[in-house]
């Protein structure tokens, strides 16, 4: 099967359409399924069709999480103690199964959360190669143990990243596997057992992913799913017995999170937050360039991409013929069935979001205008057309609010200094691109843009589309808490804490 990145979405690839289309007849099949357990149950329907019931779910309840915690905690000495090797070939096996079975576990994400064919195999094996690069590091590190220097002859000292404890994860809708699977696989390469609370819409897939790393022979007391809504979340983060947390969510969820983790210690949190991320059009740039990396960051996934671009800043000598292809491009975007072939834009995640849109697009009329769509489709599904905004003031709440649904509000600009200045004036900063022919100008954004993944001249994406290895992704400010980025070569080690060990011979 031809390997999807988000980098390359116009694939035409026969074999790859035939495999997801066997893949979804493997996954309508799943439908209906019922999962035990003590909680109260909850159903997931298609935000397509929210009459179709894609299973129902027993909540965890406080003692499930209680429980998970305590079966983690019990089986992770026994865990850490396994040699990085046979934690290597587990997880590399994981990732194998994920990759084997990715034309059907792609295909219920597009149930599930409503993602094209193609956006959903590119989010399953993302899952799949952040496990492999994260065990790649690991192996590059030698398990990550150092001889450091000597003060005498007689004394050794290494230095020895060891893993925490229980690490939790707390994963979002919007990339069910892959933000699941780098965390959870980071934690439990690194010798951490791990708890995983996956979003409500997102836990058919969830499951699924607890099924890939139990196939693979990790054990089932190292990887505990924890299914429900805001309350097992709660529960979760209130754990003392948990050690270390990922959460990928909202910048105010995040915060609270960092202010209340901590115990009679501090304990590890990593957060990624979100983002306002903005592209700048300069008076060189090629705007056919531009307006596609805009539309493909913009409106990909429904704009439910915390990379997604949603504020741009043209200079104006080039605004108008900016926007003209700018709306001539979001026009010919395909809404519809995520499922089927031809679609780019599927629904988005609930009758919230849509609300959350229409709020967006009156306000725009009322400070701005709107050049193209505004209108909620209407049928049976979460669906909105694909909207561009202008003339709203660059103070406006639509260029500060993260809306996570499919609009882009363009502003001019009178110099790339004014275009920056706007750009980094954000308490977040996940992402940014950058469109111009001047050299000079592409170092001073380089060096000026206060963002942790940034992109130049790209069609593909101006905002989105990183991949492990490839664009480590991360955030600044109040977009990421750690400063190291997922898919990079720093990440693995923020699950250990380092060990200096000092042996003095006799």
């Amino acid at each position: 099967m031809t390997r999807v990145t988000y980098a390359t979405l116009s694939s035409d690839n026969e074999d790859l359409h035939l495999g997801y289309e066997e893949g979804l007849r493997t996954a309508r099949s799943w439908l209906g399924a019922t999962f035990p357990g003590n909680g109260e149950p909850f159903t997931v329907v298609s935000p397509a069709d929210p009459a179709l019931t894609l299973c129902t779910v027993h909540a965890a309840t406080e003692s499930d999480v209680d429980e998970a915690v305590r079966s983690a905690a019990v089986a992770a000495p026994e865990w850490a103690a396994r040699s990085w090797q046979e934690r290597v070939r587990l997880l590399r096996a994981a990732a194998e199964l994920i990759s084997d079975r990715c034309p059907e576990l792609a295909a219920l994400m597009s149930l599930e959360v409503g993602k094209n064919r193609l956006e959903a195999l590119g989010d399953v094996e993302e899952s799949a190669d952040l496990i492999r690069y994260y065990c790649d590091q690991v192996e590059k590190h030698d398990g990550f143990a150092v001889d450091m220097a000597r003060l005498s002859a007689k004394e050794h000292t290494s230095s020895v990243l060891r893993p925490y404890g229980v690490w939790a994860v707390i994963s979002p809708f919007n990339f069910p596997m892959a933000l699941a699977a780098g965390p959870v696989g980071a934690a439990l390469v690194a010798g951490n057992t791990v708890v995983l609370k996956p979003s409500q819409q997102g836990s058919f897939t969830a499951l699924k992913l607890h099924e890939c790393l139990l196939d693979a022979g990790i054990p089932a007391d190292v990887v505990h799913l924890l299914p429900g809504g805001d309350d097992v979340g709660r529960a979760v983060v209130g754990h003392r017995g948990v050690d270390g947390l990922t959460f990928t969510g909202s910048y105010e969820t995040g915060m609270a999170i960092q202010r209340d983790f901590a115990t009679a210690y501090p304990r590890p949190v990593l957060c990624e937050m979100g983002g306002k991320n903005p592209a700048i059009v300069t008076a060189s740039a090629d705007l056919d360039i531009a307006a596609a990396g805009v539309v493909r960051s913009a409106f990909g996934f429904s704009g439910q991409k915390c990379s997604a671009c949603s504020r741009v800043y043209v200079q104006r000598e080039v605004y108008e013929p900016f926007l003209e292809a700018l709306a001539a491009r979001a026009v010919d975007v395909v809404v519809g069935d995520p499922t089927e072939r031809g679609t780019f834009v599927g629904p988005v995640i609930d009758r919230d979001a849509v609300g959350r849109f229409e709020v967006a697009v009156e306000h725009a009329r009322e400070v701005g205008r709107v050049v193209v769509g505004g209108e909620v489709v209407r049928g049976k599904g979460n669906f909105v057309a694909p909207t561009v905004v202008a003339d709203v003031p660059v103070d406006d709440r639509l260029f500060t609010d993260e809306l996570f649904v499919p609009f882009v509000a363009v502003a001019p600009v009178d110099s790339l200094e004014e275009a920056l200045a706007l750009a980094n004036n954000s308490v977040l900063g996940l992402t940014a691109g950058f469109f111009s022919a001047e050299e000079h100008e592409i170092d001073q954004f380089l060096n000026t843009i206060e963002a942790g993944v940034v992109y130049v001249n790209r069609a593909a994406g101006a905002t989105t589309g990183a991949w492990p290895g490839v664009q480590p992704f991360g955030g600044w400010k109040g977009s990421g808490s750690s400063g190291k980025a997922g898919g990079g070569e720093h990440y693995v080690q923020l699950f250990l804490r380092e060990q200096s060990r000092t042996v003095v011979s006799r």
